[in-house]
């Protein structure tokens, strides 16, 4: 049988309070804050990305400097200005009306990047490879005979560049010439570009020297920077230490001998067995324990049981 309860004036009321109460607190929750967001800084290279290029890229210079002072007989200084991530369309704006401007293939990403160098300094280069002493000129076109020489400069150029970058896995080299108008058909004009800049010092001249990575280049490049760094940390504790386990009961080869010492030949010769061969050692002279080729400490060779043992005595410096 069903009771029914009739509810007084005041339980009605602090049933109409405890609603009010409960829509006021929600009122009262905080709202998830909403923040702008540019779509055009996703990618944007970090801090410590930029670090490990501009390391590359300073071996990269410092070896350029060296080379082509070495070929051009020359005072030559390449350094770093700047490495950024602009669209490809901001890069060709940059670009001066003269200038050199050639591409570049990318192994193994069979990519195409953009190399741009300014024509202030290539009188200079050409002039010190023929002989002369580099004076500058006025900046203008090449004639066929001075493209064809200043093209062994970016083709030494591309050697430098594989060589900084090795770590990184690239490969550079030079394809061909390119005029202005073909440039923008190499890269999207809208991709984002990894754009490297060069100082070129020589002589009494200086100019430009840019490369633009393009995004295929650029996201592998700074995956790959990215994952040279974390490569240490990827592993958990339990997983070192049970690299440490196995590790620790791997055999390596070991051998306990006097150093190294001269005898001539005439006494190798001569020796039969039960000869006794004179070494020129002081009697007292530790043998040395080595691991691996590697000498780690001064020992003397000792029995302990039945076998043959060594009592180490001092520890070497390569194992300080």
């Amino acid at each position: 049988m069903a009771i029914e309860k009739e509810l007084v004036q005041e339980e009605i009321d602090a049933l109409f309070q405890a609603a009010r109460a409960r829509n006021h607190e929600v009122r009262q929750e905080p709202k998830s804050r909403v923040l702008a967001w540019s779509f055009s800084r996703s990618g944007q290279i970090s801090n410590e990305q930029l670090r490990a290029i501009s390391m590359i890229n300073d071996i990269f210079a410092r070896n350029l400097t060296h080379h082509l002072g070495a070929w051009f007989r020359s005072r030559v200084q390449v350094s770093l200005v700047s490495a950024e991530q602009i669209q490809f369309s901001e890069f060709l704006l940059r670009i001066p009306e003269l200038a050199y401007v050639c591409s570049v293939r990318l192994e193994p990403l069979r990519a195409t990047s953009v190399l741009q160098m300014d024509l202030t300094t290539a009188p200079s280069m050409i002039d010190l490879l023929l002989g002369g002493e580099g004076k500058a000129t006025e900046p203008r076109e090449l004639t066929d005979i001075e493209e064809s020489i200043l093209s062994g400069v970016v083709e030494a150029i591309c050697r430098e560049l594989t060589a900084a970058w090795q770590p990184v896995g690239l490969s550079f080299s030079f394809e061909k010439r390119q005029m202005q108008t073909q440039t923008p058909r190499l890269i999207p004009v809208s991709e984002k570009t990894l754009c490297l800049s060069f100082e070129l010092r020589l002589a009494e001249t200086s100019g430009l020297l840019n490369l633009a990575f393009p995004a295929v280049a650029s996201n592998t490049i700074l995956r790959r920077l990215g994952g040279e760094r974390s490569r240490q940390r990827r592993h958990s504790e339990e997983t070192r230490r049970r690299i440490r386990e196995l590790a620790g009961n791997c055999r390596t080869s070991t051998a306990l001998h006097l150093p190294p010492v001269r005898v001539a030949a005439e006494s190798l010769g001569e020796l039969r067995p039960g000869s006794i061969l004179r070494l020129d050692l002081p009697a007292r002279t530790p043998a040395q324990f080595r691991a691996g080729g590697v000498v780690l400490f001064s020992a003397a060779p000792v029995g302990r049981a039945d076998h043959r043992a060594a009592q180490l005595l001092k520890a070497s410096e390569a194992k300080r």
